[in-house]
């Protein structure tokens, strides 16, 4: 039989995993499965399960937020032999599994999991030894996702983004920033930069299918948006983007392979909600088909 290696969160969506637990035990089964639950106890334990378990299991499905998701990527990306990945969502916003199509229904996605048409997905390089799966950021509201207490994030869901975000925006502070993209570059002054492969960023930014996002295609999407005149322009920007509509006077939107940031001072970055550290230069770079995840529909 296969063997299944169950990476929980068990902080991630209040304890969720105890939801269905037995039914995704039987999903797996059913499916031919084997399987090994273990369980993160701090940050920096799913990468280390990953790298170490990854030659030992046909498929690795973890269960918490897109933040576990992503640990568990990065550890996969330490080894070479790098098996069948599964997604159990748990967290907060869940951008990776509304890309992805998988049920927020812990039952469903657990057979998504174990027997859904498994796709190639990019894998993103940042400054060449981390990695992301869905974005890198910088500027207005990225910090929100790494230092809203997760209690609260928990409690308010989507609306902890939106509401720590609102707080901020008369201290928004804009950056020069040189950004050099496949066959171009941009200089200016911008308050929001976000490198994606995603239609869905911190469950607010929907890129819907006329953007042309594909999971596989070897790009990323690239979001910048200028500064403002005042924040009331702001509020405008953000609720068209939400909308989809892109004032091209302070939005760009851009796909490019590699990208390159070079900035005046030192400024701060998310990957996939966590604190990605400060930088002066940062390069992007997109790992094409790096692993293997298993969807519910088409992507």
């Amino acid at each position: 039989m296969k063997k299944l290696l169950l990476l929980i969160n068990p902080n991630a969506g209040k304890g969720g995993y105890r939801n269905g637990l037995g039914e995704t035990l039987m999903n797996f089964h059913r499916a031919g499965f084997v399987t090994t639950v273990a369980f993160t106890d701090r940050h920096g334990d799913a990468p280390r399960i990953a790298a170490e378990q990854a030659e030992n299991f046909d498929r690795i499905v973890c269960v918490g937020g897109d933040g576990t998701l992503s640990e568990t990527v990065s550890g996969l990306m330490r080894v070479e032999r790098r098996p069948a990945l599964g997604y159990i969502p748990m967290g907060t916003t869940n951008d990776c599994a509304a890309t992805l199509g998988l049920s927020h229904d812990p039952a469903l996605a657990s057979r998504t999991a174990a027997a859904g048409r498994v796709i190639p997905l990019d894998v993103g390089r940042f400054d060449g030894d981390r990695f992301f799966t869905y974005v890198a950021a910088f500027g207005a509201f990225t910090e929100v996702s790494y230092q809203t207490p997760q209690d609260q994030k928990n409690a308010l869901g989507k609306f902890a983004y939106f509401l720590d975000g609102v707080s901020r925006l008369p201290n928004l502070t804009h950056r020069w920033a040189k950004v050099e993209y496949d066959g171009g570059v941009l200089e200016d002054d911008f308050i929001f930069g976000a490198v994606t492969n995603s239609r869905s960023v911190a469950g607010l930014i929907r890129l819907k299918g006329d953007v042309g996002v594909s999971l596989s295609d070897g790009l990323f999407e690239v979001l910048l948006i200028r500064t403002p005149e005042s924040v009331l322009q702001l509020g405008a920007i953000l609720t068209d983007i939400v909308a989809n509509k892109f004032d091209r006077n302070y939005v760009t939107l851009l796909q490019s392979k590699t990208i390159r940031f070079t900035f005046r001072d030192e400024v701060s970055w998310t990957l996939d909600g966590e604190d990605g550290g400060s930088h002066s230069e940062v390069l992007c770079e997109n790992i094409h088909e790096a692993v293997r995840i298993a969807v519910s529909r088409d992507v």
